[in-house]
């Protein structure tokens, strides 16, 4: 118990001082003001096609203040399922192309940073600015005063960006690599990974084009975090929340399926599609002779892996018994990015009816046209993580259904699966959670970036990273140039 309790709050030791190294860093330097241009941003709002929210307002409202000042912005959005993050991001990075400052968005996979082109086409259409996207399988630019996308070579595009035509970039973590250089980057929005170090704000601004100031920086994340937590684990961050759902979206039908009830649910699924929409089921799984290859499964006990289901064999048996006129597809980690781009495409495009997938469709995936979740071995997850993939199907004016299937009888797994039928918001669900931290729940966010570099520590652990918060406090006040002293992106060990 002690080793362990160490062991944790080495951990959380290194957290606390990574905040306040990051708080400091950002201190020292200056940002380039970055000035609200109301009338334009109005026109974004005018053109959206739906009323922002009042949080929305708020959100963007405390955004575009922080960016007007010489500091940098270091925030936090945290925005439940489907409460449009991006529209408020959109607008900050709106103002940052009419005041000639270039931004860029970091997203944590491809597939996410191409779903936010094409979102940031319609959204940025009022403003005449250029957007490029950068990755692996993909090198493209558009204006948005045109519709059309165009290819470009990767030279051409890094040339582009740092004579300062390109607006905005779009890509994954891998543009803060060596050969990007921007013109004079001055917003830096991360989708799902909040742990945006000190060396990685370095890395940007040497490459910003303007080395004197610091990026102002906005991190995204549509896993709610309760407050009291946030505020403790961010404490660098200033925090802004989009607690509320746009008007007009209905609240997915969350149902409890009992064994006997899984033909009846096929067959609804069968309904669905032939009414036109799309489908995902969810296996905790890759494949069954793999009892240990979790895929960033919430649970640390390795329970047998009997009964729980696996996305092969659930794509097998729905191929070949279920719905053998169906186009089924099957996604999970172990694909190659370039397999993983492409069967999401084709989900898309609808040229794929059902689709199995493990738990990496839980962030931000967005196919409104598909409208029922079906979750096997619901039990396996964690209730933010079950929210999570909820809110993969409550994209569009479609009612959403979610279908949980257990493999467990057990009274506690059961009442801990029907909180979830009655609630739809996310920061309540994240409370939860934290109560019943013996079920091991983590907030299912352990591979979206969320304390992904702990080996021990866990979320739950509330009274240690209180704990721990005040010793770095003390340590820093005691020997402030431990600060400099220490590289925090390797394990140390505060004597």
């Amino acid at each position: 118990g002690q080793a362990v309790r160490r062991l944790k709050f080495d951990e959380l030791l290194k957290l606390h001082l990574q905040n306040y190294q990051i708080q400091q860093d950002a201190e020292k330097h200056r940002a380039l003001p970055i000035e609200f241009k109301e009338a334009e941003t109005k026109k974004i709002v005018a053109k959206l096609g739906f009323d922002l929210t009042d949080a929305q307002r708020k959100s963007a409202w405390q955004i575009l203040q922080d960016m007007a000042e010489a500091k940098p912005m270091n925030r936090l959005l945290e925005g439940d399922v489907g409460s449009g993050k991006t529209a408020v991001a959109a607008l900050a990075m709106a103002n940052a192309a009419l005041n000639k400052v270039q931004s860029a968005l970091l997203a944590p996979t491809e597939i996410l940073a191409g779903q936010h082109f094409l979102e940031l086409k319609k959204l940025l259409k009022p403003i005449d600015c250029n957007v490029a996207i950068l990755t692996r399988g993909r090198r493209q630019v558009f204006n948005t005063a045109d519709d059309k996308i165009s290819e470009l070579s990767k030279a051409k595009l890094l040339k582009s960006l740092n004579i300062g035509e390109i607006d905005l970039l779009i890509g994954t973590h891998a543009i803060i690599q060596d050969e990007v250089n921007f013109n004079n980057l001055g917003l830096v929005v991360i989708d799902e990974q909040h742990r945006f170090g000190v060396e990685q704000r370095q890395a940007l601004r040497q490459k910003s084009g303007n080395a004197a100031t610091m990026p102002h920086l906005l991190s995204m994340t549509a896993t709610p975090i309760p407050r009291t937590l946030a505020l403790t684990i961010y404490g660098d961050l200033e925090i802004s929340v989009i607690n509320q759902l746009p008007p007009g979206r209905k609240k997915p039908i969350t149902r409890l399926v009992e064994p006997a009830g899984r033909n009846q649910a096929y067959e609804f699924i069968l309904e669905k599609i032939k009414e036109g929409r799309q489908a995902y089921v969810i296996c905790p799984l890759i494949e069954e002779s793999d009892p240990l290859r979790r895929e960033a499964s919430p649970l640390r006990r390795e329970a047998s892996p009997l009964g729980v289901k696996s996305a092969s064999e659930e794509h097998q048996k729905l191929t070949e018994e279920i719905f053998p006129q169906l186009k089924i597809g099957l996604l999970h980690g172990r694909l190659k990015s370039k397999e993983k781009e492409k069967i999401m495409a084709d989900f898309n495009e609808g040229k794929i009816d059902i689709l199995v997938a493990t738990s990496v469709v839980e962030v931000g995936v967005n196919v409104p046209n598909a409208s029922v979740m079906m979750i096997e071995s619901a039990e396996r997850f964690g209730l933010s993580q079950l929210h999570q993939f909820r809110g993969r199907v409550n994209r569009a004016e479609h009612q959403a259904y979610c279908l949980l299937f257990s493999e467990t009888n057990g009274l506690k797994s059961l009442n801990r699966l029907k909180t979830l039928i009655d609630c739809f918001d996310g920061f309540k669900l994240a409370e939860e959670d934290l109560k019943q931290r013996g079920t091991g729940d983590l907030l299912g966010t352990i591979q979206t970036g969320f304390f992904n570099n702990f080996k021990i520590a866990r979320l739950t652990d509330i009274e240690l990273i209180e704990e721990t918060k005040k010793a770095a406090r003390e340590l820093i006040n005691e020997r402030p140039e431990i600060l400099n002293n220490i590289d925090l992106n390797k394990n140390f060990h505060p004597e």
